[in-house]
């Protein structure tokens, strides 16, 4: 088991995954949210999509034992352990605008969006390719009568973790978010680690 890398608050960091490696993404300090972006390393016009993968499981909470699937409707990661049960597919990558519509920051931070953009560019991809983020420990509470939602602290305490298993050779964007509401208006570092699989190699 190798040990893990740690992301430093509001930052990101971007790296390969062979297929039939394993990723784990854990919460050192606990209400930390992690977004993950990944895209085929062979084609980078294929990547992780939200549609797809929370139309095919049929909920919005993806957890152990679900897969998440690209654009093209292929399986790209699956779940095969979780010890929080609670991550958001819905909301984009915070970004500058994002804290001065929502902040009314008048000197914006980067966010995850601007820390993903930095990270993936030596990859060839480019800010219009950033998806929709797999948010790691992030909870997002839907009203079930109109549909309104909030953004609450996180479920996950200390060493809580998601771990992944990809299912193609991909390029993984991770970040430890940099948004207020998302981390219980604390900043805090993201590990993760990668284990060889034994389809990987």
């Amino acid at each position: 088991m190798t040990s893990p890398i740690t992301i430093p608050p509001r930052s990101g960091t971007a790296f390969r995954l062979a297929k039939g490696e394993y990723l784990t993404v854990i919460d050192l300090e606990g209400e930390q949210v992690s977004d993950l972006v990944v895209f085929n390393a062979e084609d980078l016009g294929e990547v992780i999509s939200s549609g797809r993968s929370l139309d095919y499981a049929s909920k919005l909470y993806l957890t152990t034992g679900d897969l998440i699937y690209s654009n093209r409707s292929n399986g790209m990661l699956s779940i095969v352990e979780d010890t929080v049960g609670r991550h958001d597919f819905l909301l984009t990558p915070c970004s500058r605008e994002t804290f001065k519509i929502i902040y009314h920051d008048a000197d914006p931070h980067q966010g995850c969006f601007g820390n993903l953009e930095a990270a993936l560019a030596p990859f060839g991809i480019g800010p219009d390719a950033i998806p929709v983020a797999f948010n790691c420990f992030m909870n997002v509470v839907i009203a079930p009568q109109t549909g309104a939602f909030t953004v609450e602290a996180p479920l996950s305490r200390a060493g809580d973790f998601v771990k992944f298993r990809a299912e193609m050779d991909l390029i993984v964007g991770l970040t430890a978010c940099s948004a207020l509401q998302s981390n219980n208006y604390a900043f805090k570092p993201i590990a993760y680690r990668v284990d060889q699989g034994p389809e990987s190699g």
